[in-house]
């Protein structure tokens, strides 16, 4: 019954275009690279026009816990969901309790009046309608998945920075509203540029951190915008893991030391890479070098050139690699299903040739 009643939700989000674009997390056709591509082109293309600039990275205390179950049952109502469907999910949250249990001693029972059960189907449906309205009324650019939340704007001069802080003004308005609290120390703010002033951002009364770099969705941004420190974790990591499989697998044949590697290393050194894509050649080398000691692994091929040995396994290299997945989210930006987000990305050539797909960038 959890399932029919999120694809009855999901069909009059997108049918009414309830959600808006700023959600990346739990969304069809969106995705932490989506994410990261749509918020940086805006950030970067102001960068590169001399412009400051400032990121705030937000951080919700507990947000999956303290949604408001009334408030939530209220904004099912504004968004027009059917009364039989919210008095549904009103029956499905209510009436639930929990205790505490330490060392074999435990609480009573009590009443949970807040929070969407995690590991639910309709747990992130419910919580992205919950936070969807977090963006209304702010000037600069904020994106969202799910929970993670960045805020960034000019901050060249001090009419910009008045901006952003207005923003943070109102963002700490909606959580009081909303009883969704800020984890005030780990909100950190990222300055970009060359004429950045490093300007103190305040939230309430408390002051935002200032961060040289930040993890975000899993990739390392630092404030040159420079990849090489995102390049070293993930060779880093993928090192590491490729070091338990050579010390605890027995078996080095290709049926083996292949799935392994093309399962849990690999994958270290691909996610995202359409966005944070190593530039400098030490930083392409350092990766190159990941999958050449892995195929080094393989019993018999240890002496073959890196060449020969990626033949013998039917393998691309990861530059080779990353050019085709750029080539693949090109297209899926243009005619595939992140067409509506290409329009912002790529210029297209406009031509009067009949014998085109009139795709020329």
């Amino acid at each position: 019954m959890e399932q029919v009643i999120k694809e009855i939700i999901c069909k009059h989000l997108e049918g009414n275009k309830v959600i808006g674009n700023s959600q990346h997390g739990f969304v069809k056709n969106k995705s932490c690279q989506t994410n990261l591509i749509a918020f940086f082109d805006k950030i970067t293309s102001l960068v590169d026009k001399g412009e400051a600039v400032d990121v705030i990275y937000l951080d919700f205390s507990k947000a999956f816990d303290t949604v408001s179950h009334d408030i939530l049952i209220d904004k099912l109502g504004k968004y027009n969901l059917d009364r039989a469907t919210i008095r549904w999910v009103h029956n499905w949250l209510d009436n639930r309790s929990q205790r505490v249990v330490v060392n074999g001693s435990k609480s009573c029972w009590k009443g949970i009046t807040s929070g969407v059960p995690q590991g639910s189907v309709l747990g992130p449906v419910l919580f992205n309608i919950f936070i969807n309205d977090v963006d209304i009324g702010i000037e600069s650019t904020l994106i969202k998945f799910a929970d993670d939340t960045k805020l960034g704007g000019v901050a060249t001069s001090l009419e910009d920075r008045d901006i952003i802080q207005n923003d943070l003004s109102k963002l700490e308005k909606w959580s009081e509203v909303n009883r969704m609290r800020f984890n005030k120390e780990k909100c950190k703010v990222l300055h970009l540029g060359r004429n950045n002033q490093f300007h103190t951002y305040k939230m309430g009364s408390d002051c935002l951190g200032r961060s040289m770099a930040e993890r975000d969705l899993g990739v390392i941004v630092d404030h040159k915008l420079n990849m090489s420190q995102q390049c070293d974790a993930v060779a880093k990591k993928a090192n590491m893991i490729l070091g338990c499989i050579n010390r605890c697998v027995v078996s080095k044949t290709r049926e083996v030391i292949l799935p392994l590697y093309s399962a849990l290393v690999r994958p270290q050194l691909e996610y995202c890479v359409q966005f944070w894509a190593p530039h400098f050649k030490k930083d392409v080398e350092k990766l190159e070098r990941v999958q050449r000691r892995a195929t080094r692994m393989i019993k018999g091929l240890e002496n073959m050139t890196y060449e020969a040995r990626l033949r013998e396994l039917g393998l691309f290299s990861l530059e080779k690699r990353r050019l085709r997945g750029d080539m693949i989210a090109v297209f899926k930006y243009l005619k595939g299903c992140h067409k509506e987000e290409g329009e912002n990305l790529f210029l297209l050539v406009s031509e009067d040739k009949t014998r085109s797909n009139g795709l020329k960038l």
